[in-house]
């Protein structure tokens, strides 16, 4: 399945049932990660901090990088409703780590339980994809371990920057017209479209 498919067929779907996704990127999620957060999202910073340490993570390769903004899957323009369709790749041993970290109060888009099941199912197939694949902020290798850190920022920042938590949808399989259809009700609920 070519790159970006399941997303394509998940927004086509979408948009086809009268809800307009657009692509994702705001400036307060950036290549910095939590080095580089605006004030306002400083109450999830700890966590943040405590998840980076976790995967190991080279701060000064992290606070070095630039301010790009780091892109995500989809927005919801009018309501601000944030979504990431997750594929097989996003359900790994290091993604069950940032899972275990998140602080109990946290407010989730997603069944936590579920996604820690599905990691731990999935990676021992999707702790090999990449695996040797470096990343700057996480070394050698360091590419699962980026995905895994960039999906906590966007959970934990997300609500900490005052907008609804982020609906993520579980599309292992890569098929995103079932991701779709999986997370519909709940989608147009948070967006308004009855």
């Amino acid at each position: 399945m070519a790159r970006g498919h399941c997303e394509t067929a998940f927004a086509l779907a979408a948009q086809q049932d009268g809800v307009e996704l657009t692509r994702a990127r705001v400036p307060w999620l950036n290549q910095r990660g939590h080095f580089g957060l605006p004030e306002q999202a400083s109450p999830a910073v700890a966590a943040m901090r405590a998840i980076f340490e976790a995967l190991g993570g080279i701060e000064w390769e992290m606070a070095g990088k630039r301010m790009t903004a780091l892109p995500g899957d989809f927005v919801h323009l009018e309501t601000g409703v944030y979504v990431e369709v997750d594929e097989s790749q996003h359900f790994t041993s290091f993604r069950l780590v940032t899972l275990n970290l998140y602080p109990e109060t946290t407010p989730l888009g997603f069944d936590l339980p579920e996604y820690k099941r599905l990691c731990q199912q999935l990676a021992p197939r999707s702790d090999r994809y990449r695996r040797d694949k470096p990343a700057v902020g996480f070394g050698p290798g360091g590419r699962q371990r980026q995905r895994a850190y960039n999906d906590a920022l966007r959970d934990l920042m997300t609500p900490a920057m005052g907008y609804a938590p982020v609906i993520r949808v579980a599309a292992p399989d890569g098929d995103g017209v079932t991701a779709y259809v999986s997370v519909r009700t709940r989608l147009r609920a948070a967006t308004g479209i009855a």
